[in-house]
């Protein structure tokens, strides 16, 4: 009878005591092809979970834009298709116009966690799309204009530029044609002269290989990088706490590399340089023009977008 007692009660124990779920893998895709600049960061969050994650949550990287395209890849995120991105705001305007802010931040995002405007995005995005802003990378690394062709001064008419909502509203103000591809079409874009030029990063252009058919940069540089990492927000819910504590501890180690961008950015400007790419700096009025019309009308756009959110959000982005 003892025994049986005792054998009952570690039964009760056991069932009583707190639940420890299972191993679970979540599907993810990059908007970026697998080995280049934006993609390498999330392949590392992804590395850095698996090693340390095993038997609590692993990840499934089931590849780049041969996988889902990187404009439907928000989608793909809100739907269930796939669990996890790793895609800028900016490819799912679609979804949340509003995301087009995100590179308008002058300010990190570990200032942005603090400030509260880490809170203002994430509620967006669980409210709007359906997903967890997990985390942000890109701090600190600004975008530029490339060309074919010269130009004297900020007037863009005449020019087709590749673009994407990150520079629809500065170029189009600036006078340009825009062309709206998928990252992969660009170089053949401008092999046969259908574009004179694209927005891009100082990060990846070599990468790419857009460097053997680039001539110049144009500089100064505008906006800042924000790719992305969210999660089904049904996804999200049904992990446990254990699970969702990994996934923000690969987010911190996956933000803490973006101290890493400005010594990253010199060796692309040098590297640039090298394979021939002349820069063409604007000064003085030029200057001014560039970019005041790269802020103006990037927080215009917004605030025809969502006035409420574009008051909440400028103060806290620096």
């Amino acid at each position: 009878m003892k025994r049986t007692l005792w054998l009952g009660a570690a039964i009760v124990a056991v069932l009583s005591g707190p639940a420890h779920a299972e191993e679970v893998t979540l599907r993810a895709a990059s908007a970026f092809g697998l080995g280049t600049a934006f993609a390498k960061p999330f392949e590392t969050f992804v590395e850095w979970l698996n090693a340390n994650g095993k038997g609590v949550i692993q990840i499934d990287l089931v590849g780049g834009p041969e996988a889902v395209p990187p404009f439907e890849l928000g989608n793909a995120v809100s739907s269930g298709v796939v669990d996890m991105g790793n895609v800028p705001a900016a490819f799912y305007t679609n979804i949340i116009p509003e995301g087009d802010a995100l590179k308008l931040a002058k300010n990190p995002i570990e200032e942005q966690r603090q400030n509260g405007c880490y809170e203002l995005i994430d509620s967006l995005h669980q409210e709007k799309m359906g997903v967890k802003y997990l985390a942000r990378f890109g701090d600190r690394i600004p975008f530029h204009l490339y060309l074919t062709k010269p130009v004297e001064g900020p007037d863009l008419s005449g020019l087709t530029i590749r673009t994407t909502p990150v520079y629809q509203a500065m170029f189009e103000t600036l006078g340009a044609n825009l062309v709206r591809t998928a990252p992969g079409d660009v170089y053949t874009a401008l092999e046969r002269g259908t574009i004179d030029g694209y927005g891009w990063p100082i990060q990846g252009v070599l990468d790419l290989g857009w460097h053997e058919q680039t001539k110049y940069r144009v500089d100064p540089s505008f906006y800042g990088v924000e790719v992305g990492v969210i999660v089904n927000l049904d996804t999200w819910n049904g992990l446990s706490d254990e699970q969702r504590a990994f996934l923000e501890k690969a987010a911190g180690e996956l933000e803490a590399m973006n101290a890493e961008s400005i010594e990253i950015n010199a060796k692309e400007d040098a590297a640039q340089r090298e394979a021939g790419i002349e820069v063409i700096e604007f000064t003085g009025d030029d200057r001014d023009k560039w970019l005041n019309t790269a802020y103006d009308e990037g927080w215009k756009a917004i605030d025809s977008i969502n006035s409420d959110f574009a008051a909440k959000l400028k103060p806290c982005f620096g």
